[in-house]
């Protein structure tokens, strides 16, 4: 059998070349403020594959996505026990794009601490007089670099996207800017429709986008999870404060109360996070989290 180790490591997936695709495998990481935390969340790679697979196949309408199959059957023979059932996701090879497509709903987290300074939301001048967690007219892209494991995303406009993508694709920047913006856009709108009819509002999320061989945009990594959103329960969210939350917003609040946690979690913190992140996965998907 042959032995496969992953030649990319992130936050919380690991990268393995499977030749004719992309073996990616969702750990059960959890990464806060930039930095992963030494605390590990039960099942929880296992809720963000399945979650992203559920979405992928939601929006395949809308724009390809990477993804070939989420059977262990179907990789190799080296994928084939529960240590990656579950949680692997075999995908098509992409030339990935190094912007992160974040789109805002609603005025919360960052956003909300730079509109109090400022009155705009990475650079997007919006109404005076908004208040914390206020429904946008209109979601707004507000995309960012991609950095690296410990260093900060920084925030761009839409041009410095057309520039930094025109300087690995000549001739094709502006282009693939306005496609990224027009394809998380619509991709928001639909996800956060279906997602307020099954109780769950989604405030602000990030896609990533690749080009494929035939030079296409193909969205990849993951979708609308709790780890790259902030959902919050419709049946509580009230304007001018902040909300609860289905998502890692819970270990962040925690983090921040405690900052001499050396980025370790009590179990009463892991518990409940597992929790928010199954309860999500079942109110969207309507399925039993059976894993």
């Amino acid at each position: 059998m042959k032995v496969y180790k992953p030649f990319k490591s992130g936050k919380v997936r690991e990268m393995y070349d499977a030749n004719d695709s992309i073996i990616m495998v969702a750990t059960d990481r959890i990464s806060a403020f930039d930095h992963i935390l030494k605390t590990d969340i039960p099942k929880k790679g296992i809720v963000l594959t399945q979650l992203s697979k559920f979405w992928f196949d939601f929006t395949k309408d809308v724009v390809a996505n990477h993804m070939l199959s989420v059977a262990v059957e179907d990789m190799p023979e080296f994928f084939h026990n529960a240590g990656f059932s579950g949680r692997s996701m075999k995908c098509r090879k992409l030339q990935m794009l190094p912007v992160e497509c974040i789109v805002r709903g609603y005025l919360s987290g960052g956003g909300w601490t730079s509109y109090k300074e400022t009155g705009k939301v990475c650079g997007i001048a919006l109404p005076a007089g908004m208040q914390e967690s206020q429904k946008l007219s209109e979601p707004i892209f507000t995309p960012s670099t991609k950095a690296e494991v410990g260093i900060h995303d920084e925030n761009i406009s839409l041009e410095q996207c057309a520039e930094l993508l025109e300087k690995l694709h000549p001739g094709k920047g502006v282009e693939y800017a306005a496609k990224l913006q027009e394809y998380s856009l619509t991709l928001y709108k639909k996800c956060a429709d279906y997602a307020l009819s099954r109780g769950i509002i989604v405030a602000d999320t990030k896609f990533e986008f690749g080009i494929d061989e035939a030079g296409e945009i193909v969205i990849g990594d993951e979708m609308v999870t709790p780890d790259c959103s902030r959902f919050w329960p419709a049946d509580d969210y009230c304007v001018g404060r902040e909300q609860s939350s289905y998502d890692k917003q819970f270990v962040r609040d925690w983090l921040s109360a405690n900052p001499n946690n050396n980025y370790t979690l009590p179990d009463a913190v892991i518990e409940k996070t597992i929790g928010k992140y199954v309860e999500a996965y079942e109110l969207l998907t309507g399925q039993k989290f059976a894993f």
